[in-house]
């Protein structure tokens, strides 16, 4: 009786490169696109690290790092930023049946923050909110220093809280504590966006933030930037300079931009990463793989 002829294996190797390139794209489907909004300063030749972690986790999965408002042009206001962005993510999230995730870093937070709540046609899945300034920003730092050599965090609302001031992105998000009148009455971004100011807008805005599915906050002790860096997890420092947290906010307390509805129905993520600098967010492999690459489904 003769035997089932054998195949060789220049017969069967494309067969097989086939099903493997099959495998492949099956599962780079299955993965949503991944869009990064960078921080102040920053580029996307910055995200290198993250650009290299995602691909080794979730391989083929389709990663945009936003290319606007780099380096300086960051400093623009935060409004006009938001509008070019939603620009530029608009056509990624139509191309995206299934939804998209978000990596906002640093001051990129508060952008997409904003994007989600201006966009009633959104399709996020995950926020991820890398070590951004959700409360705002009220502290002593380099970047201070650098930019406002004249100034310090207690007298930097006299620049901050004025139409001039308004035009600079870190003023937008500058929260004195002691001061908070002249914040709640000038700032233009911010406390809109909580809804601590009067904001027509203010219902269509929460509505839209709560379509996400996730929000994961992440930030550390270590950061030496954000300021007070619980203001990533949305704590802030009362009038005596105390950090209260998101519980006892008053905006989570009256849910004036849907954060307690959010947290009630179990959609917000914290992760606290001790030991990483504020400039290490996006490139440390301990933080990628505790903190965002569990949510990039």
């Amino acid at each position: 009786m003769m035997g089932q002829p054998r195949r060789s294996w220049g017969t069967l190797a494309p067969l097989c490169f086939l099903l493997l390139l099959f495998l492949l794209l099956s599962l780079s489907d299955s993965y949503k696109p991944i869009i990064v909004v960078h921080g102040l300063f920053d580029s996307p030749s910055d995200f290198s690290h993250l650009l290299g972690f995602i691909n080794e986790t979730h391989p083929g999965t389709n990663v945009t790092v936003v290319d606007l408002f780099d380096h300086s042009q960051s400093l623009k206001p935060l409004w006009v930023q938001v509008d070019g962005f939603r620009q530029a993510i608009s056509p990624i999230m139509q191309n995206a049946a299934d939804g998209v995730h978000l990596i906002c870093y640093s001051q990129g937070g508060l952008i997409c923050r904003a994007l989600i709540s201006t966009m009633p046609d959104h399709n996020v899945d995950t926020f991820v909110s890398l070590s951004a300034p959700q409360m705002g920003q009220y502290g002593d730092t380099q970047y201070l220093q650098w930019l406002f050599p004249k100034y310090m965090k207690s007298n930097l609302y006299r620049f901050c809280y004025t139409q001039l001031g308004q035009d600079v992105s870190i003023c937008n998000y500058w929260n004195d504590p002691h001061h908070q009148d002249l914040y709640l009455h000038n700032n233009n971004f911010l406390a809109l966006l909580n809804g601590e100011r009067v904001n027509p807008n203010a219902t269509a805005w929460k509505r839209n933030l709560l379509r996400i599915q996730k929000l994961v906050l992440v930030g550390g002790p270590d950061d030496g930037v954000i300021t007070p860096w619980q203001s990533s997890l949305f704590a802030f420092y009362n009038v005596n300079e105390t950090v209260t947290d998101m519980w006892q906010q008053p905006v989570y307390l009256q849910d004036s931009f849907g954060l307690k509805t959010l947290d009630a129905r179990g959609s917000i993520s914290r992760c606290l990463v001790p030991g990483v600098q504020h400039t290490a967010w996006h490139s440390n492999r301990t933080v990628y793989t505790a903190c965002l690459a569990p949510w990039l489904t």
